[in-house]
């Protein structure tokens, strides 16, 4: 599956469900609030910005916001939200692609890191961020933890969620650290709309390694956005990187 087979124009047409899901208010404030203490006084960076569901109301609490995006029927739906003007965006991969100007901030919300398909290409995505960072810059990951334990032996495959309308299920290769989503959305039919997409899964212990490799120290991990404490039991991440401040 191509990047541009995943992220197509009806997928982001279905992409933003605002007040549910991730455009929750109590998955998407702590998120924000977040994000603008990191930024201080200084202007943020958001690899695949997507449809902006964090960029915009981050930049309308007065935190400059720049994005990098692969996909154009993305960018679309966030122009609907937001101009040019109001929130730049860089087309091209958040591994490679430079945005103009410098940061405090360069942030991969909801798991996106893994939609890096290589261990190469996710560490590359780190060296990209220390790149837009000024000194003392801090790059933030919010990433799921493989749920590898849930697997007995001869099963590739697990349903992380099951609720009316919806069932999440992954498959998983552990021979090469890939899993695949499989996302089932129930109408009042009966009928389901199925999306699927492609990740690479990291360990959390994996991921400080690729930040060492960029010139970065773990400045915290927490469970989620508020600060919960991360435990053996923690299904996904905050980690909050951070760059040697100028001598």
């Amino acid at each position: 599956m191509q990047p541009e087979q995943i992220w197509d124009a009806e997928t982001a047409r279905n992409y933003d469900t605002p007040g549910t899901g991730m455009f929750a208010p109590g998955v998407l404030e702590p998120t924000v609030d977040r994000l603008a203490r990191l930024a201080g006084r200084g202007a943020a960076l958001e690899f695949a910005i997507g449809t902006g569901r964090v960029a915009v109301p981050l930049a309308a609490r007065g935190v400059p916001v720049t994005g990098i995006e692969l996909s154009p029927p993305m960018v679309e739906q966030l122009r609907t939200k937001a101009d040019e003007a109001t929130i730049p965006v860089v087309m091209g991969d958040m591994a490679t692609a430079l945005a103009p100007g410098e940061y405090s901030l360069v942030y991969l919300v909801y798991n996106t890191l893994s939609n890096l398909l290589t261990q190469a290409e996710q560490v590359e995505c780190f060296r990209n961020a220390a790149r837009h960072l000024t000194p003392g810059g801090r790059f933030v990951v919010e990433l799921w933890v493989p749920e590898l334990r849930t697997l007995p032996p001869g099963r590739t495959a697990t349903v992380w969620q099951n609720e009316p309308g919806y069932i999440g299920l992954d498959t998983y290769d552990v021979l090469r650290q890939h899993v695949v989503s499989h996302h089932f959305h129930f109408d009042a039919t009966g009928q389901a709309r199925l999306f699927r997409s492609p990740h690479r899964y990291i360990w959390p212990a994996e991921l400080d390694l690729m930040a060492r490799l960029a010139g970065f120290e773990r400045e915290s991990r927490h469970a989620d956005w508020t600060g919960a404490p991360f435990t053996a039991e923690s299904r996904s991440h905050v980690s909050v990187y951070r760059l040697p401040p100028a001598r």
